[in-house]
């Protein structure tokens, strides 16, 4: 069980887990993780998450939506959010695939692997 299916299981209304909600959003578990994971921490900036995340991950902005209101909603993904401001290191190993200590590379690479593109 991932960390964030720990949390899911205690956000009333979102599905029970990781691999629940990337199949009602219709995504793979994986990429749903990440989104999550990209969500959470954009929700910390300023400006609007959802275009912060889609930004970032180039995975559209209604398919971010879907995300945040499967999981509760803003409420619960500022609760995802003081989490990870809490305790970066819960989301570490989702982001930075090669553990290269930077998760943008391998946050972009996801997102040209959307498209077709060589991650």
């Amino acid at each position: 069980m991932s960390v964030l299916d720990g949390i899911l299981k205690n956000v009333g209304g979102a599905p029970d887990d990781v691999a629940n909600l990337a199949s009602k959003v219709g995504i793979d578990p994986g990429l749903a993780e990440k989104a999550i994971a990209v969500l959470s921490r954009t929700h910390q900036m300023d400006g609007d998450t959802v275009e912060l995340a889609s930004q970032r991950t180039g995975l559209d902005t209604g398919v971010l939506s879907q995300i945040v209101a499967q999981i509760g909603g803003e409420g619960s993904l500022g609760e995802f959010a003081r989490m990870v401001q809490d305790d970066p290191s819960l989301l570490a190993g989702l982001l930075d695939f090669d553990g290269d200590g930077n998760p943008m590379d391998d946050i972009a690479g996801m997102a040209k692997g959307l498209f077709g593109g060589k991650g």
